[in-house]
Order: C-alpha cells, then sequence, then structure tokens
C-alpha cells in the first residue's frame, strides 16, 4: 500500500535555460551557457539553447498544460541576466515583467511556485569578473536576489537558492563538461565552493528579511548509499559511504549541507582540504549558517553498498544487463526509501525531492499519441520507495518530476526526452505524454493510483 501525507506536494520541475529560449529578447543579457552552447564541439550537434522549448513566448499554453495535469507546484528557475543583463546594476524590467506575469498565471490555475534562484545559467558579463572564483560573487548573487525579493516575493513563498552546486562546480569548472567549461584546479573548486556556500548564506538573509515565512532551502544532489541486505552494518556502510568526506571531493552532500545546517565543515574532510579553503574561512561561517526549511533532494540513481568487515564499507559492482535508462544512468528504485532516510536522520527535515525522472526514448507513435510506459514504471518504483521510507518515519513534504517538458540537456542538448509533455522543436507542439496522465491520477489519489497501471492514455 502506498501512502502520502494528505498535504504533500506534487509537482514537476523545469530550468530557464533548459525551456525558455529568447536568449536576446526583450533586454537579457548573455550567461555563460549562451556562451558555451556556442562553442563548437561543446555541445550534441551543436545544439543550443536559443529558442529550447520557446517557454518565453508558450508559457500561458504550458501552465494551462500543467493545469491539466494537475501540478500543485511547478519549480522553475530565474534566468540571472534575463532580470540584470549585467549580473548586476541597471534591472531589465522587461525580464523582471516576464516572470511577473509566469507567477501570476501559474497562482490563477492553483500552481504554487517553487523559484530557484541560480540554475547554471551565470551571467556572462560577471564571470569575466571572475565568476565565483571573485569573493564577490556572494555580493553579487545577493544584490540579484534582492531585486527579485521586491518584485516576486509578495507572491513566492518557497525558494531554492541554487540546483546543483556539486554539478556546476565540478562539471563546470573542474572538468570542462559543462558552462563556463574550464579546467581549474581542485583547490579553486574547494574556493569556488565557499563562495557558493556564502553566496547561499547572504541570499538566505535577503529572503527572510523581505518574508519570514518563506520556506528556503538547495536543489541538493550527492553520493546516495543503498545497502546491500537490511543487516545493521550494511546500513551502516550505506550511511558511512553516504557521508564520508576522507576523500577530498565536492560530492559529498554533506560537505555542502553540514555548514548550512551546523555552521561547520565536516571535521573529517577539513582534514585533508583546510589548506585549499580561502584563508579565513572561519569567519564566514555565520554568513553561511543559515539553515533549511525543508531538504530539496535531486536524485537519479543510488549505489549499493556493503559492510567491508573493517568498519568501512565497499562498492557492490552492477550485475551485467542491470537496467539503465536511455542516458546509461542505473535504474535504483531504492534510492528514494534511502537517501530521504539518511538525509532526515542527519538533519532532521522533511524531504522534498526537488528532481527525479529518467531520460526515455520517446516519439510520436502512429496513433499520435506518445507511449512511454517505462518513465511510468520507472515513477511508480521510485515513488513506492518514497513512500515508504515515510511510512518508516521519514519526514516528507513532496516531489517533483523531471521534467515538466522534454528541453535542452545541457551538453547533451535535445538528445534526452525527460519530459511529461513531448516538444516537437521544429513545430514547438507539445503532445502529453501517457506518463502526463498517469501522474494526473496519482496525484487525483494523493499516491493511491501508483499501483493501477498506465493510466488513461488522454485525448
Amino acid at each position: 500500500m502506498t501512502m502520502f501525507p494528505a498535504n504533500f506536494v506534487w509537482g514537476a520541475a523545469a530550468a530557464a535555460y533548459q525551456v525558455e529560449g529568447g536568449y536576446n529578447a526583450d533586454g537579457r543579457g548573455l550567461s555563460v551557457w549562451d556562451a558555451f552552447a556556442h562553442r563548437p564541439g561543446k555541445t550534441f550537434n551543436g545544439h543550443t539553447g536559443d529558442i529550447a522549448c520557446d517557454h518565453y513566448h508558450r508559457y500561458t499554453e504550458d501552465v494551462a498544460l500543467m493545469q491539466e495535469i494537475g501540478l500543485h507546484a511547478y519549480r522553475l528557475s530565474l534566468s540571472w541576466s534575463r532580470i540584470l543583463p549585467h549580473g548586476i546594476g541597471q534591472v531589465n524590467e522587461q525580464g523582471l515583467d516576464f516572470y511577473d506575469r509566469l507567477i501570476d498565471q501559474l497562482l490563477e490555475k492553483n500552481i504554487q511556485p517553487y523559484v530557484t534562484l541560480f540554475h547554471w545559467d551565470f551571467p556572462l558579463a560577471l564571470y569575466q569578473r571572475g565568476g565565483w572564483l571573485n569573493r564577490e560573487s556572494s555580493n553579487w548573487f545577493a544584490e540579484y536576489t534582492q531585486v527579485v525579493t521586491r518584485a516576486l516575493g509578495d507572491r513566492v513563498r518557497y525558494w531554492m537558492t541554487m540546483n546543483e552546486p556539486a554539478v556546476f562546480t565540478v562539471l563546470g569548472h573542474l572538468s570542462g563538461i559543462h558552462a563556463p567549461g574550464d579546467m581549474l584546479s581542485p583547490a579553486d573548486g574547494f574556493r569556488i565552493a565557499h563562495h557558493v556556500l556564502m553566496a547561499h548564506g547572504k541570499a538566505s538573509q535577503v529572503i527572510r528579511s523581505a518574508n519570514p515565512e518563506s520556506k528556503i532551502s538547495i536543489a541538493n544532489n550527492g553520493r546516495v548509499g543503498i545497502p546491500h541486505t537490511r543487516s545493521d552494518a550494511d546500513i551502516a556502510a550505506a550511511r558511512q559511504f553516504m557521508f564520508d568526506t576522507t576523500t577530498p571531493e565536492l560530492w559529498h552532500i554533506n560537505w555542502w549541507s553540514d555548514p548550512i545546517m551546523f555552521g561547520a565543515y565536516p571535521a573529517e574532510g577539513l582534514k585533508t582540504v583546510e589548506a585549499m579553503l580561502p584563508a579565513g574561512f572561519e569567519k564566514d561561517m555565520p554568513v553561511i549558517h543559515q539553515p533549511y526549511d525543508f531538504f530539496g533532494l535531486n536524485i537519479y540513481w543510488g549505489t549499493e553498498v556493503r559492510a567491508d568487515g573493517s568498519q568501512g564499507y565497499s562498492q557492490i559492482p552492477r550485475h551485467a544487463g542491470s537496467p539503465i535508462t536511455a542516458f546509461h544512468w542505473d535504474i535504483t528504485p531504492e534510492g528514494l526509501y534511502w537517501g530521504p532516510r539518511f538525509l532526515y536522520e542527519r538533519y532532521k527535515l522533511p524531504v522534498v525531492i526537488t528532481e527525479n525522472g529518467l531520460s526515455n526514448s520517446d516519439w510520436v507513435q502512429q496513433d499520435g499519441k506518445v507511449h512511454d510506459p517505462q518513465r511510468i514504471d520507472y515513477t511508480a518504483r521510485h515513488l513506492q520507495q518514497f513512500s515508504q521510507a515515510y511510512q518508516d518515519g521519514t519526514e516528507i513534504g513532496g516531489y517533483f518530476h523531471w521534467s515538466i517538458m522534454d528541453n535542452f540537456e545541457w551538453a547533451e542538448g535535445m538528445k534526452h526526452r525527460f519530459g511529461m509533455i513531448y516538444v516537437d522543436y521544429p513545430s514547438q507542439k507539445r503532445i502529453l505524454k501517457q506518463s502526463a496522465y498517469w501522474y494526473r491520477d496519482v496525484i487525483r489519489s494523493n499516491g493511491h493510483a501508483l499501483a493501477s497501471g498506465n493510466g488513461s492514455n488522454g485525448g
């Protein structure tokens, strides 16, 4: 039996650069992703977000589709450079007005906006001044937050300051796979991370000053351990794997969340990375220590772990033929049980799944519909695990499917389709997939319809 809280929030998510398009419309400034995607060889087949899903011009249609699905909430991000073309200074009123209209449209349809301030599209003008490596970046971010909260704070209650800071730090600045495409040193990575945490702290102060009733988090991601068995030893090993900061890397979720929640970096991690942090970093901890109101978690897969018999853990390799998505990501629904459970134990906050979904090989079939039973099965299995976590004592608050619609998947361009809404990019026609109708039934039943098969086919 599946069970969710009576006030559980059912939603879906997207990000500005991935869906909006209108990259140079109405005074918008360029972001690092605009520059990166236009560099030859950086994205699949040279795809860019110039047009993407043209959500900038089609948001009314898109919000109507969200209402048809029955979403309680929509997690969107704001394009920093659409609002402040140079990152700071002069406000672009036309850009701000777009979000003003979008928020009003959502609320008119009884869809609660969950707003992410930064989903990777850093203003190019500020990157040219050092970007996140510049200590001033946290002040730039605070100024941007001030502009946003003055305009939207009367209607937006739920905020995420950042999306997956580990990803944009590592893939964008250390490996160069994502924008801005830098390949910096590990020390630079930890310096960037510290400045990002300061930005979260200052933005949180701005938001709470504008409206103390606001609820704030980060859409976090990181390693998730799944115990091989239910033995105490394997559970302890999976928890240790998830929070082990003894290796100097930025994928540990607690490297980001402990400073925010507890006011200090993990002690074991400091032993190896303290020399890489900015001098006097300790003085910044009170600014960083602006705790979450809920724990936002983006989760797509986990890693099976067993105890190694020496107070440690070992990862268990996947067997040949293990299920994978079209992105070649492992399918491990149990991650939505153990990840939230371990995070709730550590931080004592309700867990909101801010992203979960899969890339699937979708196309319009001969009947004119898009049948995606794999997405339905994937989502059902993950939600069943999340429900079980709740029944076993983990406090949960909501689930946001990634994504509301097919979109620009960063360096992978339009290759991958994550949406519940199919987008035909040449025509920009939208088609609700079978999963969208199924999700509608799940929402209406508050999760009780999870095991009811493939849902209605829709029109």
